[in-house]
This record gives C-alpha cells, sequence and structure tokens, in this order.
C-alpha cells in the first residue's frame, strides 16, 4: 500500500541530526550514576493492547495488527487471548518475583475489558499506551487530533493509576510534535527511543521530556516471532544480555539498565511462559540485580542525574581555578548531565518493531 506523501515530508532534514530534540552522547561519557538497590536496573514493561478487527490507519499496520482479510478472526482471537488468559499468567510469573512492572495499556480496555484494566493497575503502573493499536501517531497528522487522542488516553487512565507519568506510542511511532504534546499533557518520560541504554533527557516546547529506551532487540514479539528463535534461544538471549550489562556496570562502577517489553498473547502461552519466568530468574540472581517500575526508575535516575550534574560542576569549577592558577588551559570533560545541555542529549533550542507479522 503506498504512502501518501505526506508522510515523506519531513521539513527537519538538514546536515547533523535531522531534529533538534537532544544532542550527541556517549554513553562512555556520562557522570556515574549509582542507586542504593545495586548495579543492575530491571525494568518490565507488559504491553496490554486493544487491537481492532478492522484497522483503518492510512499509514501502516501496527504490528500485532490484522493481516487477511476481514474478519481476521484468527489474529484477532489470538490477541484477545493475551488479555482473557495470557496477561494474569504474566502478572503472576511477575508477582512470584516481586517485580512490579508498568503496564502499556490502551484507553479502548476501558470500555471492552474494564476488570482487566483494573487488574493492571493493582498489580503495577499504568503506561498511556494510545488509544488503540489502530490509533497511530504519524507525520502529516493533524496536531489537534494528537494532541485531543493523547488528553483523552491520558485523563482516562489517570482514574485508574493518579501518578500516572509515562507514554508508549502505539507501534512506538510518533508525529513530529509527539514529544511536545506529551510533556504539554503532564508526562514526564517516554519509551519509543530506543538509541540508548539509559533514560537521558530530550527537548520538549516547555520543558524536558525523559526518554527511557524500551528495548526492541530484547523484545519477546522481536526474538519469537520475527526473528523466529525459540523459547531457549529467548532465555539465552536475555541472559547474555543482563549478564554483560552487570559486567560493564562493575567495570564502569556506573548504572546499567535492561528493559524488557512483553506481549501477554505472546509470551503468556502456556508453552511460553516457562521460559519468561526461567529469564527472570536467571537475570534477578546476578550481583546487583534490582527490579523497579518504570515511572519510579526514571524519577530517581532523573533525581541521580540532578546531584551527579552538581558534583560535575563543582568538580570541573575547581579544576578550572586550578588552571587559571597554574596557568594552563583548562580542557572541560564531557558531561552527559542536565547541567550541561550541550554533552546531555537535551537539545539547547526550542519501534515494538515495524515488522510484519507473521503469527
Amino acid at each position: 500500500m503506498p504512502l501518501d506523501d505526506l508522510h515523506l515530508q519531513y521539513h527537519q532534514m538538514r546536515h547533523g541530526m535531522d531534529h533538534s530534540r537532544y544532542a550527541f552522547s556517549r554513553l562512555a561519557q556520562r557522570p556515574n550514576i549509582h542507586f542504593e538497590q545495586g548495579s543492575l536496573a530491571v525494568v518490565v514493561i507488559v504491553s496490554v493492547q486493544s487491537f481492532p478487527l478492522n484497522p483503518k490507519s492510512a499509514a501502516f499496520r501496527a504490528p500485532g495488527s490484522m493481516s487477511t482479510p476481514y474478519p481476521d478472526l484468527r489474529h484477532a482471537s489470538l490477541r484477545d487471548y493475551g488479555n482473557r488468559v495470557g496477561v494474569y499468567r504474566v502478572i503472576d510469573a511477575l508477582k512470584a518475583r516481586n517485580i512490579q512492572a508498568g503496564f502499556a495499556l490502551n484507553s479502548d480496555l476501558l470500555d471492552s475489558a474494564p476488570s482487566l484494566a483494573h487488574w493492571c493497575a493493582m498489580h503495577g503502573e499504568l503506561i498511556a499506551h494510545g488509544t488503540n493499536m489502530d490509533a497511530l501517531h504519524v507525520g502529516g497528522m493533524d496536531a489537534e487530533l494528537e494532541s485531543e487522542q493523547i488528553h483523552e488516553c491520558v485523563r482516562r487512565l489517570r482514574k485508574l493509576d493518579p501518578k500516572l507519568s509515562g507514554w508508549l506510542s502505539p507501534a512506538k511511532s510518533q508525529s513530529h510534535l509527539t514529544p511536545d504534546l506529551l510533556h504539554a499533557h503532564g508526562l514526564h518520560y517516554c519509551l519509543d527511543w530506543v538509541n540508548d541504554e539509559l533514560p537521558y533527557q530530550q527537548h520538549t516546547q516547555t520543558g524536558p521530556l525523559w526518554a527511557l529506551p524500551l528495548s526492541t532487540e530484547l523484545e519477546d514479539r522481536f526474538i519469537l516471532q520475527h526473528n523466529l528463535h525459540s523459547e531457549a534461544s529467548y532465555v539465552q538471549q536475555l541472559t547474555d544480555a543482563a549478564t554483560f550489562l552487570q559486567r560493564e556496570a562493575l567495570e564502569t562502577q556506573c548504572l546499567r539498565l535492561i528493559t524488557l517489553n512483553l506481549h501477554p498473547w505472546l509470551i503468556g502461552q502456556p508453552h511460553r511462559i516457562g521460559a519468561l519466568e526461567r529469564a527472570l530468574d536467571a537475570i534477578l540472581a546476578l550481583p546487583g540485580s534490582f527490579s523497579m517500575p518504570p515511572g519510579e526508575f526514571v524519577a530517581r535516575f532523573a533525581d541521580k542525574s540532578r546531584e551527579s550534574g552538581t558534583a560535575n560542576k563543582s568538580r570541573e569549577s575547581g579544576t578550572a581555578n586550578k588552571s587559571r592558577e597554574s596557568g594552563t588551559a583548562n580542557t572541560p570533560r564531557e558531561s552527559g548531565t542536565a547541567n550541561t545541555p550541550r554533552e546531555s542529549g537535551v537539545a539547547n533550542t526550542p519501534r515494538e518493531s515495524g515488522t510484519a507479522d507473521k503469527s
């Protein structure tokens, strides 16, 4: 299906980065962040989704969307299985390990499955996940329409979780204005950008928005359905990633993060739930690993970043004074804190993967 030309227009194209959301920043050159709980943070996101039987989005079909002629009951009923059966197995697996997850919820579920929405709110943090998996945020869409969709989703979900502060776009798709609108509607972080392994700040028209990278490479749908790897390989890949990050945290003396995105219609199957349990057990058995819900993690990371930025500026000030006294030139170190925006990933001025469904 050819795209309309409006989806191919990008007015910020230029030399360097094609946007002003953040500046380039190397992970290795940021100040060390330490959490009292340990050195490897484990953040789990459960995507609880509503897929319309007759999707009408003109842009593209979200991963997991219907893919055969209407009515695509084979795929629709499998997605519904996740909300009727699979999600409760996932919640039990998390609860048994004292993991408080973030539940990315489509607000349409408040109408079609209100008891499910309440159950998710009881067992973790809610994350606004748009209206449904056909309400995509794409370049060229009407700004007022997008703002209204975000407003309604956040308003409705905050009735269940007044502290809701995060957003995950359907299909991780954004328009050019999405970060601005998210911050304007009182959200503090989003999970759409996967270009880092620690949170960083993005510039918006009304203030900084934290980006919490939600790994696509370690997502259950990407490994099991897109790459067609086995459940044993899923366990091994998650364990390998966590082991490497834990070792890197010890070597660098800086916090590391692993994020897991779970889809109950896939990982909640009886032949797969055991793989999730084995992976979680292996990750949590690593020295220094600890779990934390996403909103709490971002809030604490922001506090630690401010503390680290203040300390780093004090060190730099002392170095500068000594340099002036000695007559030598000061060469400032690069820093990734919010107090040094050029290197932090904050601009100085105002994909769940998009692969085809193979199930």
